[in-house]
């Protein structure tokens, strides 16, 4: 016992508490996932595809697995790298958006958000890349003008410039990704000490070019529909709801059991879009509250990071992405309850996906290498020595 004991010690650093959060959230949704793929495998063998329950489970544990592996070399690293890693991510996410969109990505749902991957034949949404990128160059960004923040030439206008080109790249294809990341964006701006006008001013131009984008896009008539839905309560409620709301509503306080659930057979997109139904549907009021509690006890322990982080830097980065995960959370599992119009974003960390889950995993991976509290005393190089910080003890609650 002892020698797992220390071998988690020396190889699972930083939030222990985050980790436990993360490794029961995989196990709920190789369960869940594992449930609510029965009709896709069912659809495969009637179009003549390969694709059984147990070999979309396998395919989607040997993600989560993939995901769990990236997310531990993450946390290894020194987060001051990504400060530099963001900029190179950003310049490789707007021509791969761009190609995406223009020169025909793989089309789903009306939508080129994909790009196939040759060989491996793996679907990959820039727009994860994108997002990861961007946070990380804006916490960079704000943490490098401090000092500059009430400039609007040194500071508001590099990224207004960064976060208008992604965000309005992105919603072109994909409306509810771009708003989400901005949303998270302001909220980054706010804890880095923007001054509200500046923010003003940022929101003014992100109507515009958000509709700009959207007028100009894939999803418009889509995104109106879905908006006059939720809002026009004359019209009947969606196919995708109408169906959400019998699962919930069907699963009580215990709910019907693993594997029993009936509406995972009508819902569309039950393992990703709307797996929080089935999940209730499954395991009652209790399941999706304990769900529920798991993100907030993320967004707690993220924040915790936030606090206990050595620099400016440090808790932008672990702010931005904790914000990003727990907010997408908070947008999926409101639709399947009615809260909000319907989006095509999946539960982080319990929805099937593809590269998502990569992405996810190394999102983690950057919130536990700042918690770890372990910095070198040196500094990197090109950074002068009066600026290095001596790292100090962090205490988890």
């Amino acid at each position: 016992m002892d020698i797992i004991k220390n071998w988690l010690r020396q190889n699972l650093k930083g939030d222990p508490v985050l980790w436990g959060i993360v490794i029961l959230f995989s196990l709920i949704s190789m369960a869940v996932v594992y449930s609510a793929t029965g009709t896709l495998a069912y659809k495969n063998e009637l179009r003549g595809r390969s694709g059984t329950t147990e070999m979309i489970l396998f395919k989607h544990t040997s993600l989560i697995f993939v995901g769990l592996a990236l997310m531990w070399l993450a946390h290894r690293i020194d987060y001051r790298y990504y400060s530099r890693l963001s900029l190179y991510a950003l310049l490789l996410s707007v021509p791969l958006l761009l190609f995406t969109f223009f020169m025909g990505g793989t089309t789903l749902n009306d939508a080129s958000r994909w790009l196939t991957i040759p060989v491996i034949n793996q679907t990959f949404q820039p727009s994860d890349l994108a997002k990861l990128a961007l946070i990380s160059h804006l916490a960079s960004m704000l943490s490098r003008r401090q000092q500059h923040v009430n400039d609007f030439k040194a500071t508001l206008l590099p990224v207004m410039l960064w976060v208008g080109l992604i965000c309005g790249i992105i919603i072109m294809s994909n409306a509810s990704t771009a708003l989400l990341l901005f949303a998270t964006c302001l909220l980054l701006m706010f804890i880095g000490r923007v001054p509200l006008k500046q923010m003003a001013v940022m929101v003014a131009i992100g109507i515009v070019v958000g509709g700009v984008g959207l007028a100009s896009g894939q999803r418009y008539k889509t995104v109106l529909s879905r908006i006059e839905s939720f809002t026009d309560k004359s019209k009947p409620v969606p196919f995708q709801l109408e169906h959400s709301y019998i699962a919930i509503a069907t699963g009580g306080i215990t709910g019907k059991g693993p594997g029993n659930s009936t509406e995972r057979n009508i819902l569309p997109h039950p393992y990703s879009d709307f797996i929080y139904a089935v999940i209730i549907e499954e395991y009652g009021m209790v399941g999706g509250v304990t769900v529920l509690f798991l993100y907030l006890a993320f967004l707690y322990r993220g924040l915790l990071t936030v606090v206990n982080s050595h620099g400016a830097f440090g808790g932008l980065l672990a702010a931005g992405l904790t914000f990003s995960l727990v907010l997408q959370a908070m947008v999926n599992m409101g639709v399947a309850v009615g809260l909000g119009p319907i989006t095509g974003l999946p539960l982080p960390l319990l929805s099937m996906g593809g590269t998502s889950l990569i992405f996810t995993g190394i999102s983690v991976g950057i919130i536990l290498a700042v918690s770890r509290g372990e910095r070198e005393i040196r500094p990197m190089v090109g950074e002068p020595a009066d600026t290095a910080r001596i790292p100090k003890k962090t205490a988890y609650a």
